[in-house]
């Protein structure tokens, strides 16, 4: 370890990362790599990758250089015992392999923050998208308590899928404007980068569109419903996710791989309970003035604008807007009547940023602000420090 990781580990908070080698992995240490609150402390990856330095272990795809910090730190396997000292653990594992192990570091009393599908499904696992159910967070305390034996520390939270993250942010906009949604009709255009690497092959995909991704029309129908959900309470104390069901949702979803590297653009259209609905120029402001939790409580990793709304006729593009605000925010163009349902609109929104990493490290910062991980000492923001 250098002097200059030592100096940062006794001022910011120490993190492990999960699938360190892999491209979500890779997207976890660019986006930590200077963050101002977190410092990478231990990396974990397959066996075959155990006891190499990153630098080595890693086949790296991204279009910036490996950060110093982690060149020569050795990679170690996924097992809980070598990030013991961890506040937070990000995950970036495949699905195939995240299920126990993710459970594992949750059973050793450890803060897991996933990218994996494996826990989204399970009802006292919170489901976060960071700009729209933030208070979803108020779950973890029975998460903790259910478990055999009940945690301290220790839970998972998962953030959403690639493509239900950019459609929820628009969604809960305007239900927080205009009240619910009876039904979305979607239809994605997502990017190669998606399917992760190596991904789709070339002959596949160039010169071509692929109007079939394996279980993501059915991941983006349900996944909106518990994310826009709220939190009903049973009657023994006991809590639960609600699904929409007190004002039900109808989402129709239509997946299709598009020759784009990074990006996923989705046309919406929209129908509002509310008669008569809102004008495009009343969702259009609508949009630009929503504000979650994760840009008021002051995350770090939050975009300025949440949905940064374009007026020009052929925007949002995923090779001239995907990268606004680091890819930390949505995108929407084109708001305009829809003459089947109400309203229909364009969304484009970073895949590798906002819809998998940065989604999962805004959830940590939400974590920490409101004190669902609790740390030892408040080295890097005053607005953590807390009275004896």
């Amino acid at each position: 370890m250098s002097n200059l990781h030592r100096v940062l580990e006794e001022k910011k908070a120490k993190v492990g990362v999960l699938g360190a080698t892999g491209t979500v992995g890779q997207r976890f240490i660019t986006l930590l790599a200077d963050h101002p609150w977190f410092i990478i402390h231990a990396l974990g990856a397959s066996p075959r990758s155990a006891g190499k330095p990153y630098a080595k272990a890693a086949n790296w795809k991204q279009a910036t250089r490996i950060p110093s910090i982690v060149r020569e730190m050795i990679v170690h396997e996924c097992k809980p015992e070598h990030f013991k000292d961890c506040a937070i653990v990000f995950s970036g594992l495949d699905a195939d392999v995240a299920g126990d192990i993710e459970g594992a570091f949750r059973a050793a009393d450890l803060a897991v923050f996933s990218n994996a599908k494996n826990y989204r499904r399970d009802p006292s696992v919170p489901l976060i998208v960071p700009l729209v159910n933030a208070y979803h967070l108020a779950m973890v305390p029975q998460q903790q308590a259910l478990h055999n034996p009940p945690l301290q520390k220790g839970f998972i939270l998962t953030n959403a899928n690639c493509s239900t993250t950019g459609l929820v942010v628009p969604l809960r906009a305007l239900e927080k404007s205009f009240g619910p949604l009876e039904a979305c009709f979607v239809t994605t255009m997502q990017a190669i980068s998606g399917g992760g690497y190596p991904g789709v092959p070339s002959l596949d995909i160039i010169d071509n569109v692929v109007p079939y991704i394996g279980g993501e029309e059915e991941k983006m129908e349900w996944e909106t419903l518990k994310i826009l959900g709220g939190i009903s309470d049973d009657g023994d104390g006991k809590k639960s996710f609600d699904m929409h069901a007190s004002r039900p949702l109808r989402v129709s979803a239509s997946c299709n791989r598009v020759p784009v590297i990074d990006g996923h653009t989705m046309t919406v259209s929209v129908r509002f309970s509310r008669r008569p609905p809102p004008s495009p120029q009343q969702v259009r402001e609508a949009l630009v003035a929503y504000t979650p939790e994760a840009q008021s409580m002051g995350c770090p990793s939050a975009p300025v604008h949440a949905i940064f709304v374009h007026e020009e006729a052929d925007r949002p593009q995923p090779r001239l807007d995907r990268y606004y605000q680091d890819g930390a925010g949505v995108s929407v163009g084109r708001v305009r009547q829809c003459p089947v349902l109400d309203i229909k609109f364009v969304v484009l929104a970073n895949n590798v940023s906002i819809g998998a990493a940065t989604s999962s490290i805004i959830n940590a910062e939400l974590a920490v602000l409101k004190g669902v991980v609790k740390l030892p000492a408040c080295y890097f923001n005053q607005r953590l420090c807390q009275e004896d």
